[in-house]
């Protein structure tokens, strides 16, 4: 596994590092709710594939940045305090992980030492009392906490469910031989497929794409913190 704590979730270079390759909150892509891997006869895993091209190629689109930078916020300020404080644990806050080859990805809302980790969420109500009382890992995450576990190689992941003013559900998931190598076999196709629809691109191009430039956000760019993308080095 490789950390990367250079930037924090919400950073340009965080979103910058989500391109092109695919991430466990998005394994949902590649896998069924029942645990099966989606067929390449369907759309779902088709689109994803295609999503994931373009972003190497072209760099981040639209509609990732506002839901992670209120996301990372929320999590800061209130559920991983309350969490630590009441589990008698510290989480540390990392922004990415890869495995080894930096093919695969995912980013923990925290890891938890020795060897486990966590994934936050703050559902909607109606869905948040609906997780509390089925008292399980919710269908919809199962991919993406499992998926964590497959990229940082731990046994166990913590699933947690806050509102304010509302009870919390936590489940301990354990580390599921089966449920590895079925996610293991869907990204490993998947990967295949890319290699090659990605040499494909290139050879249609006649030579692989420009050299993107970094990405700012308005908010540096006005704060001093970076420069216009224009006046950046190509």
């Amino acid at each position: 596994m490789i950390v990367h704590r250079e930037y924090a979730q919400g950073d340009p270079e965080w979103i910058e590092a989500h391109c092109g390759i695919p991430t466990a909150s998005e394994f949902k892509n590649l896998v069924t709710d029942k645990g099966e891997i989606r067929k390449w006869s369907s759309q779902m895993p088709n689109t994803y594939l295609h999503r994931k091209l373009a972003e190497k190629w072209g760099g981040p689109l639209p509609g990732f940045t506002a839901y992670a930078t209120e996301q990372g916020h929320f999590l800061e300020e209130k559920a991983i305090p309350i969490y630590e404080y009441e589990h008698r644990v510290k989480i540390d806050r990392v922004a990415f992980c890869t495995t080894d080859d930096g093919r695969i990805g995912c980013s923990p809302d925290g890891l938890i030492e020795p060897d486990g980790g966590i994934e936050i969420k703050s559902l909607e109500l109606p869905h948040h009392i609906e997780v509390l009382l089925d008292g399980v890992l919710p269908v919809d995450y199962w991919a993406q906490v499992h998926g964590c576990m497959l990229v940082t190689g731990r046994p166990w992941w913590v699933f947690y469910a806050f509102r304010l003013n509302f009870p919390k559900l936590r489940v301990v998931v354990e580390r599921d031989d089966a449920i590895q190598e079925t996610l293991s076999d869907a990204l490993g196709e998947f990967l295949q497929r890319f290699d090659a629809k990605w040499e494909r691109l290139v050879a249609m191009h006649g030579r692989p794409p420009p050299r993107r430039q970094p990405m700012v956000f308005a908010d540096d760019i006005a704060a001093g913190r970076a420069k216009e993308p224009d006046d950046l080095p190509h």
